[in-house]
Formats: C-alpha cells, sequence, structure tokens
C-alpha cells in the first residue's frame, strides 16, 4: 500500500464517561449513568436503580496487550483519545487516519433500555455532548447522532434536529418501541432521511438478543455479533422499504463484508423458489439488487474481502479502525488496512479505505 494512502474510519467509537449525560433531561438526573469502580469489572458506567451495569473498561481496550482485555481496567486508564477530542486527533494523526464516523459505546448498549423515554433522555444529552465534541474539527470528527424514535412522528423531528446539529447520520436502536422497521408507520422516518441525505445506522449489538446464549464457550459471543443487523437487512429488503423508498441508504456498521455475497445468495435462492408461498412478493426483483443498491457494510480486520470483492458493490464497502475498542485495530491500523486489501487493485483500494467513507457523508 502507497504510504500516502489516506484512511478514513466509518466506524469508530466515543468511550463515556459521566460527564457525557451531565446535561440529561432533569426529569432523570438521579437516574443518569454514573461512572464507578467494580473489582470483577473494572470501570463501569452503572444505571441507578437497575442491574445495568456498562463496562466501559472491558469494551474500551485501545493502548493495552489483548492478554489484558479481561482485566478491570481503572477509568485512569481508558485512553482519552475516547472522550478528549484534542486526544482524538492526535491519534488520527498518530494512525495516519485523516477521519473518523463516531458512534457511541455506552448507548449501543442503552438502545435496549426498556424505558422509552429514559433511552430518549440519554440520547439526547449524548448528541448534545457529541456536537460539542466534533465542533473541534468538523471534517475530521463526523458524528452520528442516536434517535429513539418513540414515534414515527418524532422520529422526522429528532432526524431534522440531529441534521442542525451538524450530524452526518442517525443511528437507530435495532429494535424500534413500535412497530418494526419495515413498517409502512416508519415511512415518514425514511422520507425525512432521504430528503435530508441522511444515512441511516444500524449498528451491530443494539438489537434484543444479541448478546445471549450461545452453544460452547463464551467465546462464540464474539462470533454471533452480526445476527441482528443480519436480521433487519433481510426484513428491510423483503418487507418492501427499498421499493417504497429508493434512495434510502442504510449502514450495518461494524458487521464486517466478507458474509453478504453468500447471504445474498441465499436471500436470492428463497426469494426464486419460495416466495409465491412464503410472503416474498412485496419486492419485484431479486433481493441482492436491493442489497447492492441500499446496504453498506463496515469491517475492519476481515481478510475475507479481498477474496469476495468482485461479487459485491465496491462502493458500499468501508473501512473502519472500530477505535477504542477491543476489536479495534489501533496502534497498527495502517498495516491491518495494508493486509485486508492485498491483491486489490489501487482502485478498490483507494475506493474501501478512503473514497466510499468521503462520498456517502459528503467529506470535501
Amino acid at each position: 500500500m502507497d504510504a500516502d494512502q489516506r484512511l478514513i474510519s466509518a466506524d469508530s467509537h466515543i468511550a463515556e464517561n459521566e460527564s457525557v449525560y451531565a446535561d440529561i433531561d432533569p426529569r432523570f438526573r438521579d437516574a443518569r449513568p454514573r461512572a464507578h469502580f467494580d473489582e470483577r469489572q473494572g470501570a463501569i458506567l452503572s444505571i441507578p436503580n437497575s442491574e445495568w451495569n456498562i463496562p466501559i473498561g472491558l469494551v474500551c481496550t485501545a493502548g493495552r496487550d489483548p492478554k489484558d482485555f479481561g482485566k478491570p481496567a481503572r477509568w485512569e486508564d481508558i485512553h482519552p483519545a475516547g472522550f478528549d477530542a484534542k486526544a482524538r486527533l492526535g491519534i488520527q494523526d498518530e494512525e495516519g487516519v485523516t477521519a473518523e464516523v463516531l458512534y457511541p459505546s455506552v448507548g449501543m448498549v442503552i438502545c435496549n433500555h426498556p424505558d422509552i423515554d429514559y433511552k430518549k433522555a440519554c440520547f439526547d444529552a449524548y448528541n448534545r455532548w457529541l456536537a460539542a465534541f466534533c465542533e473541534t474539527d468538523p471534517q475530521r470528527l463526523l458524528g452520528v447522532g442516536m434517535a429513539s424514535a418513540r414515534t414515527a412522528e418524532e422520529a422526522v423531528t429528532e432526524v431534522q434536529q440531529l441534521k442542525e446539529m451538524g450530524f452526518r447520520s442517525v443511528m437507530l436502536p435495532g429494535n424500534p418501541d413500535k412497530e418494526d422497521w419495515d413498517s409502512p408507520y416508519y415511512d415518514p422516518l425514511w422520507e425525512a432521511c432521504v430528503d435530508l441525505g441522511m444515512p441511516v445506522s444500524f449498528h451491530i449489538l443494539t438489537s434484543k438478543g444479541d448478546i445471549g446464549a450461545v452453544r460452547g464457550p463464551l467465546i462464540i459471543t464474539q462470533i454471533t455479533t452480526i445476527r441482528g443487523v443480519q436480521d433487519i437487512l433481510n426484513m428491510m429488503v423483503f418487507g418492501g422499504v427499498f421499493v417504497r423508498h429508493p434512495k434510502l441508504k442504510v449502514v450495518l456498521v461494524e458487521s464486517d463484508a466478507g458474509w453478504v455475497p453468500h447471504f445474498k445468495s441465499r436471500m436470492d435462492h428463497a426469494w426464486e423458489r419460495h416466495r409465491f408461498w412464503l410472503d416474498g412478493q412485496r419486492i419485484d426483483r431479486p433481493p441482492s439488487e436491493f442489497v447492492d443498491e441500499h446496504i453498506y457494510v463496515t469491517f475492519q480486520d476481515d481478510y475475507s474481502v479481498k477474496y469476495v470483492v468482485d461479487a459485491m458493490n465496491l462502493s458500499h464497502i468501508l473501512w473502519a479502525t472500530d477505535f477504542p475498542h477491543s476489536d479495534g485495530t489501533y496502534p497498527n491500523s495502517r498495516s491491518i488496512a495494508e493486509a485486508v486489501t492485498e491483491g486489490m487493485t489501487d482502485a478498490q483500494r483507494q475506493a474501501i479505505l478512503h473514497d466510499n467513507v468521503a462520498s456517502l457523508y459528503g467529506l470535501h
């Protein structure tokens, strides 16, 4: 890979601390996430009056040896670039990354909180904090705002507000509070996203059941994390969302990418053989075409991509660092970017590592 190859991360994260939620709706001030230290899990944000403890010390491991990922880290051990904008720009310079698209860490977990009003209060506080964070350098810190979507009507307002705050995309919980995402109930939301130029992001681990029982050792939970976004992909395609909204863009975040060609094959197989008796006639052409036209995927070190890149829509494949998470590429982002694009043409490499993200989010 050329030493001058520019890199943009399509999926990086904030390591939320207590200050992120300081500006929460006063009705929820006493219930806002609080910082604690747990002897087993290390630095955690806990939600008062619940059993919700979010182990930031186990999730945000940048700068630590993988052998130490399971050891409890104190708050002072969390890399400052997770919550300090100037430190974050320093990490970008160190890694040769020109910009990052920023998602939450704690917010991913709160996506599944049962109280929709509390969820909205947390999301709103996070959005205000993130907007200020990104103001440090809006061309390098690209915020993705969160919307709770308590109703479809309110979701439209949320997206409008996020656009006004300077965000590049909207992140939605994997499971909505009302009907599921393929319902025409949400058509006004998708129309607003198209009109405002706001791609819709669904991140792994934000759907109910994404973390649960598995057969075999617990390490398998690290392999099954993409099932939630695959379910969303299936539902939105076969549910006819893209028939009704032919310009809607959906990003499956931290989903890897090498699985997409085989998944398209399975979708086409099901549609061709079983659509007439299994409610598959909401779409009028092969589902793989909708995937190629509407779905974007992000990956970090998925080496299988280089073997199947010709079977995908090249312009919809987005590389990422996932900083500061334990699945991230830091401090080896450039060498990993080179390894996962080995054998690709210069045009393919340039598209995946830089141009596709720049185009999707309107970077100059």
